[in-house]
């Protein structure tokens, strides 16, 4: 057996970025950046108020209170043409750009406007640029508004948008096929028959790349027949930039999946020292990396977790992806006797008052066992027979 580790040394040192392309920014959330995006417009592009009220000289106000005449009204996207001289204020509304003479803003609930004789009592001394936005305050031209490997969100759209970018290079999402394999499998409404089980690893699998913001190939069922996975892989590899199999990984006498991939690709069949999960090949059939996940349904979505999910991110842009693992409290025994292997418990975590994870086993701990993966919100990390009682520390792994 391998340490988790250094498999996934491997799967990483043997995965590249995917090739980038243009998408309209509406398009843009959630996708990594391939190229710095620099800003040729300022933000604001023009001095305006941040608040509604009456743009004035500040130092008109220095013996407030002080009666000023009103010259005009400016409202947000007008112009206005006049200028603010000593002894007048122009009424102005919030985003309304600042009026020539003017050098602050007071805000409207200081003021008492008469709006018969024009005029605006202001009750209150301002300093220059009081309520007042700078031209080119948050953003100037030539600043770099979005760094090449920056996750896109919508905090980043909007930022963009705001300098008149429409659209980004962007880092292609993978496009990953899924394929179940085995003769034992099923994918339909009839009974079963004895020795058949129905398929829950390729439902699994095309949710987790789906909800990752990947593109999801449904490549069905293939039975343990040569010709059949042959032809499926070959496709696979031809129309997807990655693929996730499950099932035949392991030491059966009939795990056809070993000889074709062997024929089609370069693999490395592994025994990783974790349980569940311990079974994993990886490799490449042309470009296209190929990962062997097991055929136990729990741990399918373990491998999927601890071993692809990273580099997948890797292929979408994300190169600092990695396993981020947390501490957290057991509130259970999670420890296990020596057996050679880091167990990857299914647990519930919650944080408590004081922001502090918590957790407790999911249910059965058995790698069949999928509904205490349905409950679990993370992975315990127990390592080789070391106790963990209630009140110690574990890392965990969030899922999702």
């Amino acid at each position: 057996m391998i340490p988790l580790e250094e498999a996934r040394r491997y799967v990483l040192e043997r995965v590249r970025p995917l090739d980038a392309h243009r998408v309209p920014l509406a398009d843009a959330a959630g996708r990594v950046l391939a190229e710095p995006v620099v800003a040729a417009e300022q933000v604001p592009p023009f001095a305006n108020t941040a608040m509604d009220g009456f743009a004035v000289q500040a130092a008109d106000t220095t013996e407030a209170p002080v009666v000023l005449s009103v010259v005009g009204t400016i409202a947000a996207g007008d112009s206005f043409s006049g200028s603010v001289g000593p002894g007048q204020a122009a009424r102005i509304m919030t985003g309304a750009p600042l009026p020539d003479g003017s050098d602050a803003v007071v805000m409207v609930e200081r003021t008492v406007f008469d709006d018969a004789a024009l005029t605006v009592e202001v009750g209150v001394a301002v300093e220059p640029g009081n309520h007042v936005r700078a031209a080119g305050e948050d953003i100037q031209i030539g600043d770099v508004v979005a760094e090449a490997g920056v996750t896109l969100t919508p905090g980043h759209l909007g930022v963009l948008a705001s300098v008149g970018i429409h659209e980004v290079s962007v880092v292609r999402r993978p496009r990953v096929g899924v394929v179940s394999t085995g003769d034992e499998l099923v994918d339909d409404r009839r009974p079963l028959n004895p020795g058949e089980i129905r398929d829950a690893n390729r439902h699994t699998l095309l949710a987790l790349v789906a909800a990752s913001g990947w593109e999801a190939v449904d490549l069905g069922i293939v039975a343990d027949d040569p010709d059949q996975l042959r032809a499926v892989f070959g496709d696979a590899a031809e129309r997807c930039d990655a693929i996730l199999s499950s099932g035949g990984v392991s030491m059966g006498a009939f795990d056809y999946v070993k000889v074709i991939l062997d024929e089609l690709g370069e693999m490395r069949w592994m025994q990783i020292a974790i349980k569940p999960a311990k079974p994993f090949a990886f490799g490449c059939i042309g470009d296209t990396p190929v990962f062997g996940l097991p055929g136990n349904p729990v741990s399918s979505m373990v491998s999927f977790e601890v071993l692809a999910r990273t580099a997948l991110e890797r292929m979408a842009g994300n190169a600092s992806a990695d396993l981020d693992l947390l501490w957290a409290v057991s509130e259970d025994s999670l420890g296990h006797g020596a057996d050679g292997k880091t167990h990857l418990l299914r647990v519930e975590g919650r944080r408590d008052d004081q922001g502090q994870w918590r957790v407790r086993r999911a249910g059965g701990q058995g790698s069949h066992q999928l509904t205490a993966m349905a409950r679990a919100n993370a992975l315990a990390f127990s390592p080789d027979g070391q106790a963990i009682e209630p009140g110690d520390n574990v890392q965990i792994l969030l899922l999702g």
